[in-house]
């Protein structure tokens, strides 16, 4: 019994974020971070505004990192909204644009934060099942609807839409926000955001956590229609007026310049996925077809729970979900090449006959 405790608050079963061990021995592949350090002119850049004015607010409205933004995606600043990783910028969104008489729309294996928003904000949702291959399938979206969400890539089966079926489905639901949450689209996926001067009712989400490496400094940010933006911004407005701070600021700035550094590590985390997902084929597995910088994959004789088991008591830690059709199913993060190796050494170890 807690007597203190809002009713809501009592109704609500929060995100549960991957395992964060405190045990540098762990092979950590469970919470999709990138393997690699981030540029080194964002360190530069996090070192050097690590100084006395740290004492002074930071800019809430992140004017140089916006314009940053609105540079690397051709767009303008009323176009871009900033947020405190993009989670934050999904609440927002969730509260701001898609809380409505009819149902929100998402796929049923998808990322698990967005129930728990619809439940934190009472926000009525239906749940579309993805098909036997685990894809979207868009025809199952038309209906009436109060918004439609749908991550590309897909979490957690790393299976991305095409640019032309996002149009499709944007055209097909004019009088409805239609949310792409992009946390995972620079790995090898198609970007909507071509279509925001299309489509005044696309919003994008991505953040700087995965291609950038940036995770630690928690920055995400939104992109859309001038009137979209507006409404984040006056939900933050009401929230936080400073949810990004000074080093998160001066760091993403700089990731954002250093394209040489973000495309050769893209490359490498794709080229190592394109390995994992042979070699793991190899071991018995089945693979989705992912764009994202994990694979999710099943064996065709070992339980889930079994091999997620067995990895941890080689000092491997992998993320699995224990739901109806993907229980079996493990979410592995593509490491580095030698990270990817142990874990195929591991597995080898284990015995998958």
């Amino acid at each position: 019994m807690k007597p203190y405790w809002s009713e809501t608050l009592r109704g609500l079963s929060p995100y549960v974020p991957g395992e964060q061990p405190q045990q540098a021995s762990l092979l950590k592949l469970n919470t999709n971070e990138n393997p690699y350090a981030p540029s080194p002119a964002a360190l530069a850049a996090i070192r050097a505004a690590a100084d006395g004015d740290l004492r002074l607010y930071p800019d809430p409205d992140g004017s140089a990192l916006k314009r940053a933004v609105a540079a690397a995606h051709g767009l303008d600043t009323a176009n871009v909204f900033l947020g405190n990783g993009s989670d934050e910028v999904l609440a927002h969104a969730f509260l701001g644009l898609l809380k409505h008489p009819r149902p929100l729309l998402f796929p049923d294996i998808t990322y698990s934060f967005y129930p728990v928003y619809c439940a934190l904000y009472d926000i009525a949702y239906e749940e579309i099942p993805l098909d036997g291959e685990f894809r979207v399938r868009l025809g199952d979206y038309a209906r009436p609807n109060g918004g439609i969400v749908l991550p590309n890539p897909n979490a957690p089966t790393g299976i991305a839409l095409s640019r032309a079926e996002l149009r499709s489905l944007l055209a097909g639901n004019p009088d409805s926000v239609v949310l792409v949450d992009e946390a995972y689209v620079d790995f090898g996926a198609e970007s909507a955001v071509p279509l925001i001067g299309e489509f005044a009712n696309l919003l994008v989400t991505q953040t700087l956590s995965k291609s950038r490496a940036l995770a630690g400094l928690r920055v995400g940010y939104a992109l859309g229609a001038p009137d979209l933006i507006g409404a984040l911004e006056t939900v933050k407005g009401c929230f936080n007026s400073y949810p990004l701070d000074r080093l998160a600021l001066a760091g993403a700035t700089a990731a954002l310049a250093d394209n040489a550094w973000f495309a050769d590590t893209c490359g490498k985390i794709a080229a190592s996925r394109d390995w994992l997902t042979a070699e793991l084929g190899k071991l018995g597995f089945e693979v989705l077809p992912s764009r994202a910088n994990f694979v999710f994959a099943r064996h065709a004789t070992r339980s889930g729970a079994s091999l997620q088991q067995a990895l941890r008591a080689r000092n491997v830690l992998v993320r699995r979900f224990d739901r109806p059709r993907i229980a079996d199913f493990l979410r592995i993060t593509v490491g580095t090449q030698a990270e990817c190796e142990t874990l195929l050494a591991s597995l080898r170890e284990i015995g998958l006959d």
